[in-house]
């Protein structure tokens, strides 16, 4: 392994050096409640790739800083800057004060100002990824079916997110909490049923979406595995560039992941890097 100095020198020699991260940025203010985003950009002049991160959480809570354990996004941090990359790891407002489609708004409004703001940040707006975990994963793959041009991303990267989340569900039966929380309904009735289909990916995958890495514990008790291997056969059957990296024994969250999968990091950062590279 690396020690510090000479991942430092490897870096400088090629002409890229990890920066501090700036801290609480405003990227949109929506009736007076400011929404900020943490940037960290290499040294030198760029363009660089770059990722913008949306932390889990439930919709309900959760933070861009990774709170008191660092998870989260964060684990994600220094790996993609020491492979070179941008990184931006947004809030955004949460239920149950806002209800959906606040939330993906929000990551929807991150997305514009980073690209409105790539020459500033030198990165190219050509080689931006969108990467989320949990309920973040699920608002990057619901990003990426909502977009537009002013929205797409290069790639999408959702580990362990929720994608179907009618999947569980039966009429007249109470909506799990935090559902309820995000859609202001307690019962699955006809109104719930065409929100959760509204803001299932899954069930509005299409073709000429950007290719997608799904990462997913196989030991995850909070959202099934399988979530992940049935958007893996709805996109591929749509013809989208897809795959499933498998965390072997992993739970949910990737704070334990090192023990079962030592590399997964450099792993999802190797298809980054392969997958934005084809853009230039």
């Amino acid at each position: 392994m690396k020690t510090p100095i000479t991942l430092t020198l490897s870096l400088s020699l090629a002409g890229i050096l990890p920066a501090a991260p700036r801290l609480d940025i405003e990227y949109a203010n929506v009736a007076g409640e400011s929404l900020k985003l943490d940037a960290s950009v290499p040294e030198g002049a760029g363009p660089f790739p770059a990722v913008i991160l949306v932390h889990g959480g439930g919709w309900t809570g959760g933070d861009k800083s990774g709170g008191t354990s660092k998870g989260y996004m964060v684990p994600m941090h220094d790996a993609l800057s020491t492979a070179g990359f941008a990184w931006f790891s947004i809030n955004y407002r949460l239920a149950p004060k806002h209800r959906y489609p606040a939330c993906i708004e929000d990551v929807e409004t991150a997305i514009r100002w980073v690209k409105a703001h790539a020459a500033e940040y030198r990165i190219d707006p050509k080689r931006i990824a969108l990467s989320g975990e949990s309920a973040g994963g699920h608002l990057v793959a619901l990003a990426a079916v909502r977009a537009d041009e002013s929205t797409r991303m290069a790639a999408i990267i959702p580990f362990y997110g929720r994608f179907d989340l009618t999947d569980d569900v039966q009429p007249g039966a109470p909506l799990r909490t935090n559902y309820a929380a995000l859609f202001g309904r307690t019962t699955f009735d006809a109104d719930a049923q065409t929100l959760l289909r509204e803001a299932s990916p899954l069930l509005r995958v299409k073709k000429g979406l950007p290719p997608f890495l799904l990462v997913h514990g196989s030991a995850d008790k909070t959202v099934p595995y399988e979530q992940s291997t049935l958007l893996l056969a709805r996109l591929r059957a749509a013809g989208v560039p897809s795959e499933l990296l498998t965390i072997q024994g992993g739970a949910h969250g990737m704070l334990g992941w090192p023990a079962f999968a030592p590399t997964f990091k450099q792993d999802v950062v190797a298809w980054l890097t392969r997958t934005l590279n084809a853009k230039r």
